[in-house]
C-alpha cells in the first residue's frame, strides 16, 4: 500500500494487546477510521533497546506472531519499519562470524575497526573529542576473538548496538537485500533510525558528515524506489539539518514542534508557533509524542534559551509526575536533550490542553503521527518506569485488552479519534495544498487548509489562553 495523507499511529507490537494479532484486533475494533498508517517500531529479533539492537530482519520475533499479521495489516494500513542503518546487534550471525573467524570472516568489512579507521598513533585525546557523541567515553568496543586477539570496534549506542560501516561492498548487499525484504512484506514507508551516525570519517565529528551522508541517502533510494518505498531519515538535531534533507525531497520529521507547542499552551502566546508553521514544508511527518522523550535540542532558535528553559521548567512544574531524575543518568537516559514525560501528562493531564495541541498538531503541515500512549491520552507509567530504572519507560505502558475497551471510552480520547477520522477524511488537508496561518492577537491563531482543485477548505480558531478552539469545513461549524 502506497503512503496516504492519513494519521499514522506509532506502536511496538506488543503495546496494544500482547501481540500482533491483539494489536490487529484493537486496530479494527476502535482505531480503523483514525488510523490509515502504522508505524510497527522494530519487531525483529532482538538484544537490546527494545528493539533498536535488531539480529536478523528476515523474521518477526516469535513472541509478536509472524509476517503474515504484519502483511494483513499492510492490506488496511500503510505500514512503515525501522531500519536502523548505523548499527545491528552483537548477537547478529555478521557479528559473530567475525568474532569466530576474525580476518578470515567475509563480514569482517562490515564493522568500522578503529586499529584501520585511525592512523598509527590514533586516536589522540582530541581525534576522541572532536566525535559527536551520545556517551561520555570513546564510542569504541573492545571485542576477544576465537583466536584470542582483541580490537576494538566503533560502538555509538548501547553495548549491543555494533556499528556498521556503509562504505564497504558488503555492507551495501546487506542494506539492499534487507530492504528487498521489507518491500516483500508491505513495507510503505522505512525509517532510517540514526541515520546521521552512519558515516564517520577522519578529521570530522562523524555526525551528518556532508557530502558523503546525501551519496549514501542516495543509494539508499535508489534501491527503496524499486519497491515503490518511501525514506524517512531520522534525525534528533537543529532545525536546518531537517531542512536540508527536505530540500532533497525527502520526507521529514517536525521535532521540534513538541517543545513549540509546549511553550505556546504554558505561555499562551502563539508567535512562536505561529513563526513556525508558516516556514514548516509539507513533506513531512508531524510529532508530539514518539517512543523517545520531548526533544529539546530541535526546537533551539525556533525558541530563545530562556523560552527553551522556560518551557523545560515549566514542564517539571505544570507536568504530572514528571521529575527531573527521569530524564538523568540514574534512570539510563541517554540523551540529555530529552525530556522524559507522555505529552498528555506534561500538559498536567488537563483534556482541553491535550486536545487544543492535538489538533493544532492536524493543521500543521504535513501527516500528523500519534503515539499508541498518546492516543489514549495516557499517563505516566511511574511503576514501570522505577521497575526499569529505564526513564523513557515513563512513556512506554503495555496496554492490555482490557484497559484499551476502558480507555477508549473516556471522553477526551472519543473526541481525540473523532477529530481524527475527521482529518482523514477531509481533503483540504492534502499536502498539495495551501495553509494561512495568522494570529489575530498574542493569545489567538487561525490556521486554514485549502485544497483549491476540490475546493475545500477547513480553518482552527484558537484561544491558548482559554484552550477553546473552533474547527470550521467550508465556513460550517464542526462539532465533535
Amino acid at each position: 500500500m502506497t503512503i496516504e495523507n492519513k494519521t499514522m499511529l506509532i506502536t511496538y507490537a506488543d503495546s496494544l494487546g500482547n501481540d500482533l494479532n491483539e494489536l490487529t484486533l484493537v486496530m479494527e475494533n476502535y482505531f480503523k477510521n483514525a488510523i490509515g498508517g502504522i508505524h510497527l517500531l522494530p519487531f525483529f529479533p532482538s538484544t537490546g533497546d527494545r528493539g533498536f539492537a535488531p539480529k536478523d530482519y528476515t523474521v518477526v520475533y516469535s513472541a509478536f506472531g509472524t509476517w503474515s499479521e504484519i502483511e494483513a495489516l499492510g492490506e488496511k494500513y500503510y505500514l512503515m519499519f525501522d531500519f536502523m542503518i548505523n548499527h545491528i546487534s552483537r548477537e547478529s550471525i555478521f557479528f559473530q562470524d567475525f568474532k569466530q573467524k576474525h580476518e578470515a570472516s567475509k563480514y569482517k568489512e562490515m564493522f568500522i575497526r578503529i586499529k584501520e579507521f585511525f592512523p598509527e598513533n590514533r586516536p589522540t585525546a582530541e581525534d576522541i573529542d572532536l566525535i559527536y557523541k551520545r556517551k561520555d567515553k570513546a564510542p569504541f568496543q573492545e571485542v576477544h576473538f576465537a583466536d584470542g586477539s582483541s580490537e576494538e570496534v566503533w560502538n555509538t549506542f548501547g553495548e549491543e548496538q555494533i556499528d556498521l560501516d556503509v562504505t564497504k561492498e558488503v555492507t551495501k548487499e546487506f542494506i539492499r537485500a534487507t530492504i528487498k525484504d521489507m518491500a516483500t512484506h508491505g513495507c510503505s514507508l522505512i525509517r532510517l533510525d540514526a541515520f546521521a551516525y552512519a558515516i564517520k570519517k577522519l578529521e570530522t565529528n562523524d555526525f551528518f558528515v556532508e557530502p558523503d551522508i546525501w551519496a549514501l541517502l542516495d543509494e539508499v533510494r535508489i534501491e527503496a524506489e524499486q519497491y515503490g518505498i518511501e525514506l524517512l531519515p531520522e534525525i534528533h538535531e537543529h532545525y536546518s539539518i531537517q531542512f536540508k534533507i527536505a530540500e532533497h525531497d525527502y520526507f521529514i520529521y517536525d521535532f521540534a514542534l513538541p517543545m513549540l507547542m509546549l511553550h505556546a499552551i504554558y505561555s499562551g502566546k502563539t508567535h512562536r508557533l505561529a513563526a513556525w508553521l508558516k516556514q514548516s514544508p509539507m513533506k513531512q511527518f508531524t510529532t508530539l509524542d514518539t517512543h523517545d522523550g520531548i526533544g529539546v535540542v530541535d526546537a533551539k532558535d525556533l525558541l530563545s534559551d530562556q523560552e527553551l528553559a522556560y518551557t523545560s521548567e515549566k514542564l517539571y512544574e505544570v507536568g504530572a509526575n514528571v521529575k527531573k531524575i527521569y530524564s538523568s543518568a540514574s534512570y539510563n537516559n541517554l540523551d540529555i536533550y530529552q525530556i522524559n514525560s507522555t505529552y498528555y501528562s506534561a500538559l498536567g493531564e488537563q483534556d482541553d490542553s491535550y486536545l487544543l495541541a492535538r489538533v493544532l498538531q492536524i493543521f500543521a503541515p504535513g501527516i500528523p503521527q500519534v503515539y499508541y500512549v498518546g492516543l489514549l491520552a495516557g499517563q505516566n507509567d511511574i511503576q514501570l518506569l522505577e521497575a526499569t530504572k529505564e526513564g523513557r519507560n515513563i512513556n512506554r505502558h503495555y496496554y492490555t485488552m482490557e484497559e484499551i475497551a476502558e480507555e477508549v471510552q473516556r471522553p477526551v480520547v472519543k473526541k481525540l479519534l473523532s477529530i481524527l477520522t475527521f482529518r482523514n477524511e477531509q481533503p483540504a488537508f492534502d499536502l498539495d495544498g495551501s495553509i494561512e496561518v495568522t494570529t489575530p492577537s498574542e493569545h489567538t491563531i487561525e490556521i486554514e487548509r485549502k485544497n483549491q482543485a476540490q475546493n475545500e477548505r477547513v480553518k482552527l480558531v484558537a484561544d491558548l489562553k482559554t484552550k477553546e478552539f473552533m474547527i470550521y469545513h467550508n465556513s460550517k461549524k464542526v462539532l465533535f
